[in-house]
């Protein structure tokens, strides 16, 4: 497989590319989505391919039931993939980019322990100084290289950045500049034998033809790094890069290991996928906040261009006000997918637009189904005014209640005989047939009730 991407590599040279490599080490969070969700929107706008990396190097932390959470929480979003692949089953070809590193120059044995080079660290920043390693390794004979290996001491082994300093133009942060002396040599294999991150994933970028790079501003220091690891490699090319702005919950940044921020949370909260990916796909943008009721809708919006360098707020408050907004807009068509992937039935569309602009997530609907479908006991508030509600009701009756009554009419009867307006004489009737003080306008949730189930509950009885 790999040879075949190799070999092909001139054909995708000018398809645009991109990638999200999330690790299956724990569930989606707003976080990762939002990068998985700018790459997508890349390559589906520019007409180009999105790839699935599963990040499962970590063989202690990593579970197939983390990736399967991966996959689903994705797939409910919308957001597919042309193709995926784990890193797990690559093992060969990265020990053949060490080898070939170590062939070169660029990757060299250490010997010292994490107990040593904290010790180390720690005296540089004692002395207000960057904590960049000192390549001392470099710096062994081979015979002490061999008293290590007899000790059974295993290496880790880092890569040697050479002296060129590291620029390139980002797609959201502009012009970038590194001096690689300001740059520790990054570990790409540890003492126990794995890989950390960084060796996997430039090799990765390389053989699947990644053409745009999309990926927080924490990874900056990484891409420096990479770039140098991609031309050691002998890279055909090296992929644009672009970093966005970070999410933060108040005073601190959104990631895995705190909780609360992953997508089933937000599922479960009844949110709707297109509200989170409205949001994520606009918040640290020059675009207002607003609602897209489909990928589509939300793809004509896109331009990589438009997102920003500031930290931008996570507010989940924000997210629950744009999923209402979502919701009163949402025609009955697209409801219909939603109410069914939910298990809930018996919303036709009369019913839908009489009552979605009164509900929060879409689980609220059955309140409202319950309330017209089940019986019901009345609340009576104010009974006389409620009885000749009953009684000019069934004034408007015809043979079709729902085709033939005239809410306007009935109001304004009701007016007359009461001598009630506002408040005194609407509340008395909403609680009467709804047992609620708020809902939806009543010339619209009386026809779906029916004559029957009005007249019984502004009389008090049971319907």
């Amino acid at each position: 497989m790999i040879s075949l991407l190799i070999t092909n590599m001139s054909n995708i040279d000018s398809l645009t590319i991109t990638r999200f490599a999330p690790s299956p080490t724990g569930l989606l969070h707003v976080g990762n989505v939002r990068t998985a969700l700018i790459n997508w929107l890349y390559a589906r706008v520019n007409g180009g391919k999105f790839i699935l990396r599963i990040d499962d190097t970590d063989h202690e932390r990593s579970k197939p039931e983390y990736e399967a959470f991966i996959k689903r929480d994705l797939k409910w979003l919308g957001i597919d993939w042309d193709e995926t692949f784990k890193q797990s089953e690559r093992m060969i070809r990265y020990l053949e980019a060490k080898e070939s590193l170590i062939a070169k120059g660029r990757l060299y044995p250490c010997y010292e322990s994490q107990e040593e080079l904290a010790i180390k660290k720690k005296s540089l920043l004692n002395r207000n100084l960057p904590p960049i390693y000192d390549r001392a390794a470099l710096k062994l004979t081979a015979e002490q290289k061999g008293k290590f290996e007899a000790e059974g001491i295993r290496p880790h082994w880092r890569f040697l950045l050479n002296e060129d300093d590291i620029d390139w133009t980002d797609g959201i942060r502009g012009h970038m500049h590194f001096r690689s002396s300001h740059l520790n040599d990054p570990i790409l294999f540890k003492s126990d034998g794995t890989m950390t991150y960084t060796l996997a994933s430039v090799v990765d970028d390389m053989d699947y033809g990644i053409s745009y790079i999309i990926r927080g501003e924490d990874h900056l220091s990484n891409s420096a790094a990479h770039i140098q690891i991609f031309k050691a490699l002998g890279a055909a090319h090296i992929p644009n890069l672009a970093h966005t702005c970070l999410l933060y919950n108040k005073d601190q940044e959104i990631s895995k290991r705190i909780g609360g921020f992953d997508i089933e949370s937000l599922r479960n909260r009844g949110l709707d996928p297109m509200t989170i990916n409205s949001f994520l796909a606009k918040v640290g943008t020059s675009d207002p906040i607003s609602y897209h009721l489909s990928m589509d809708d939300l793809k004509r919006t896109f331009d990589l261009a438009k997102f920003g360098k500031a930290p931008v707020h996570y507010d989940v408050a924000e997210l629950d006000r744009l999923n209402q907004k979502l919701l009163h807009h949402m025609p009955y068509s697209a409801a219909t997918k939603r109410l069914t992937e939910q298990g809930i039935d018996g919303i036709d569309e009369v019913f839908w637009e009489s009552v979605k602009s009164n509900i929060s997530v879409l689980s609220d609907i059955i309140i409202w189904r319950d309330i017209c479908d089940k019986l019901l006991e009345p609340v009576i508030l104010d009974a006389e005014l409620c009885k000749i509600a009953a009684e000019l009701l069934s004034n408007n009756l015809g043979d079709n209640f729902a085709k033939n009554w005239n809410y306007s009419e009935w109001i304004e009867e009701i007016k007359k005989r009461t001598n009630k307006s506002g408040k005194n004489l609407f509340t008395p009737i909403r609680l009467a047939i709804t047992s609620l003080q708020n809902g939806p306008e009543l010339r619209y949730i009386i026809p779906i009730l029916g004559y029957d189930k009005t007249y019984a509950r502004l009389n008090g009885v049971k319907a």
